[in-house]
């Protein structure tokens, strides 16, 4: 399978070289020429395959130039008892008889950014063997909160590569902060940003625009890549666990091979739902895609409008991975709204960045809500959703998956829309240990004490074990950061790599 730009300026390049360069150099963002769509008796052997092998087959459709043998060798390295602590990798737990929560949250970060970024390291880096690569790749990171963790650690220490992470000083919560600073590796690098994510993720943009720089970095000896969503190898290992779990819901006699699902993904940047729309491609029966904005709600009025408009006032949340109006992978969809015109998505992402605002046109706007719905929750719904979940079912939600749940419900209200539906759970409650205990116990459990005492109250409250990888960072060392404003962000990149040193 070849890959293409939504730009039009790049085509026919192997996944290989898509996943080595990360972004197009036009400035546009990767698709294959076309969605594998399988069949029923396709997936009926699928889903008696184990979630490495799921992984291996479907990974397979896509990655078209690496052999067999090469993700086979991937997957079992990055999918191990090792990294991730159930051996379902992501299991499906029922909540009741209609919903279902996808549990993405079992790997060494807490957080489905792991389902990814265990992967992608391997990915890449047989990519620069296979291909006779000699440089090195310089990983950069725009992080909301949970990207950069685990992007962190799945290329710590990995040959050939350097990483370096930018989160948004004020924005994301304690224990993703701690994750951070607190992470081993020698070829990995922190940096603070002054700002909201917004901030961060368009400083990386730049850098990686910058021609005079990346001039520079080959005569260094190195060239940028992405961890983010906007590389390909990011957001292929996503679609895997969305088959999945309708797999396992139909080998558990859930559903039947006719019936039709709802999925929700609460998101920001859009690429965890977007992979959910390529697994409906695929042939997953999908009924509706069910958007959930916290209160940047800039996803959910793009729904139900046709209009993005990211000129608003940015909102910190409980819920920070989702405090985002830039949704970098949303023109991986408008180019299939466009049916592939890559002169109106190149219009639409000019408008955004002179004017700060697109509207697609109703022809567009019919085939978008033909298959998403949008909704969002603020902070004060975020929290009932998280108190009325653990009183009616015991079942403890992290603040990301409560705005799934509250819209979820939201949605059922509005449409009357009965299909089961599975959840994307997408960080564990341990995570975000201080709102959830606000949520279940009310303010007072959590004044006057820090995160790990927290931790052993939800412990108590839950009856789950903390991960020994949030518990654990009360020991580690917290390593040297940098704070830099956004006009400093490549000034900051030179400086690490000591690029003018050429």
């Amino acid at each position: 399978m070849l890959y293409k730009s939504t730009r039009g300026g790049v085509s026919n390049l192997p996944s290989m070289e898509v996943i080595k360069q990360g972004i197009a150099s036009d400035g546009g963002l990767f698709i294959p020429d076309g969605i594998p769509c399988l069949s029923m008796d396709d997936y009926r052997m699928l889903a008696q395959e184990d979630y490495r092998e799921k992984a291996v087959k479907i990974l397979s459709l896509f990655l078209t130039d690496y052999s067999q043998e090469d993700l086979t060798r991937c997957v079992h390295s990055a999918y191990n008892p090792e990294k991730f602590d159930v051996p379902d990798i992501a299991p499906v737990v029922k909540l009741d008889d209609k919903l279902y929560i996808l549990e993405l949250w079992h790997g060494p970060t807490c957080a489905f950014k792991d389902m990814a970024l265990q992967l992608l390291p391997h990915l890449m880096v047989t990519a620069v063997e296979r291909t006779g690569e000699k440089e090195y790749i310089v990983i950069l990171v725009a992080t909301s909160g949970d990207t950069g963790k685990a992007a962190l650690e799945g290329f710590k220490d990995v040959s050939g590569t350097h990483v370096v992470v930018f989160y948004p000083k004020e924005g994301v919560s304690s224990m993703q902060q701690l994750q951070m600073i607190t992470q081993e590796g020698a070829n990995v690098h922190v940096v603070a940003v002054e700002g909201n994510f917004d901030s961060a993720q368009s400083g990386v943009k730049a850098i990686f625009a910058d021609r005079q720089l990346e001039q520079k970095m080959r005569q260094k000896g190195y060239r940028f890549s992405s961890a983010n969503s906007i590389n390909w190898g990011r957001l292929v290992p996503q679609i895997v666990y969305y088959v999945s779990a309708w797999l396992d819901l139909l080998k558990a006699g859930e559903v039947s091979e006719d019936e039709f699902i709802d999925v929700i993904v609460p998101t920001g940047n859009f690429g965890n739902i977007l992979a959910a729309y390529y697994a409906k491609r695929m042939g997953v029966p999908i009924h509706r895609l069910i958007c959930a904005s916290n209160r940047n709600r800039v996803l959910a009025d793009f729904i139900n409008t046709g209009i993005y408009d990211r000129r608003r006032k940015f909102y910190k949340t409980v819920s920070p991975s989702m405090d985002i109006l830039i949704s970098s992978n949303l023109e991986r969809l408008l180019f299939e709204l466009a049916d592939g015109d890559h002169e109106r998505v190149k219009a639409w992402m000019s408008s955004l960045q002179v004017e700060g605002k697109y509207s697609i046109d109703a022809q567009s706007l019919h085939r978008l809500q033909e298959v998403f719905w949008g909704g969002y929750a603020d902070d004060a719904q975020t929290l009932q959703a998280i108190r009325s979940t653990y009183h009616e079912y015991s079942y403890v939600l992290d603040p990301h998956t409560a705005v799934g749940k509250w819209v979820y419900d939201e949605y059922r209200r509005c449409t009357g829309d009965n299909h089961k539906a599975i959840l994307a759970s997408t960080a564990s409650p341990f995570k975000f240990v201080g709102d959830v205990l606000k949520a279940i116990l009310g303010q007072e459990a959590v004044d006057a004490r820090d995160e790990f005492e927290l931790l052993d109250i939800l412990s108590r409250v839950s009856g789950l074990k903390p991960p020994s990888a949030l518990a654990d960072l009360k020991h580690k060392s917290i390593r040297h950061t940098i704070l830099c404003r956004q006009d400093e962000m490549k000034d900051v990149v030179v400086q690490l790599l000591k690029i003018d040193e050429v």
